[in-house]
């Protein structure tokens, strides 16, 4: 898969060495030398163009890319064109960067075919951590129903799955557990396909889907 990342400001820097990091071709696309220089040995291809130009575009070969993301943060007017663009010259996805959700309506309206917004994103996800200290991770996946990873409450310590029976007392199901390395310095072993007869230890972090307010019983777990 080939995404194209235009606009390699702290979000479309981020974004790009990941992606890059996961596997993907990654297109790192900027109209300044000095930040395409700074990613060139990170990603397939580094190139310093106008991306509100269709022209150029094409010659970069931008347009045969799968996944296209505006990232342009300091000018919303050139990341509107550059969506209108994308979907003109026939890239299958665009995601783009909102400022705002009133922005955000915006890119859809023009063909955005996904929108995203890291600062409100990320100030959401700040908030749920510091009222739910027991929330490692969250992602919503549509409204009202999400996949967390959560601490494992202190009760389940010792304690099998199937003793737990978590899809029927709390109506969630449990897609992984992750256990913290034995050896320092080691990754973390993740279980990802847990089994009745598997034992959860204190320290357990879950990942479970269902309903935010099934998972929000789970985290409210009584101490024993």
């Amino acid at each position: 898969m080939k995404v194209a990342v235009v606009g390699l400001g702290l979000f479309g820097r981020s974004l790009a060495v990941n992606l890059a990091r996961s596997g993907v071709e990654v297109w790192a696309v900027d109209s300044r030398m000095d930040l395409i220089d700074d990613i060139r040995d990170e990603v397939a291809v580094a190139v310093q163009l106008d991306a509100t130009d269709e022209r150029e575009l094409r010659a970069q070969g931008i347009h045969e890319t799968d996944v296209l993301v505006a990232s342009i943060g300091d000018d919303f007017e050139a990341n509107q064109l550059l969506v209108v663009l994308a979907k003109q010259v026939g890239i299958p996805r665009v995601i783009a960067r909102a400022p705002s959700p009133k922005h955000a309506r915006i890119l859809k309206l023009i063909g955005a075919d996904d929108v995203v917004m890291p600062e409100e994103q990320a100030s959401e996800d700040c908030a749920r951590r510091i009222c739910q200290p027991s929330l490692k991770g969250y992602f919503e996946l549509v409204e009202g129903y999400s996949v967390a990873e959560i601490q494992a409450p202190v009760s389940f310590d010792g304690k099998t799955l199937a003793e737990l029976d978590l899809k029927t007392r709390y109506r969630i199901n449990l897609v992984a557990i992750r256990r913290a390395a034995t050896i320092p310095g080691a990754k973390p072993v993740i279980n990802a396909v847990p089994l009745g007869s598997d034992q959860l230890r204190k320290g357990d972090v879950l990942a479970v889907a269902g309903r935010d307010e099934d998972i929000q019983k789970l985290m409210e777990a009584p101490p024993a």
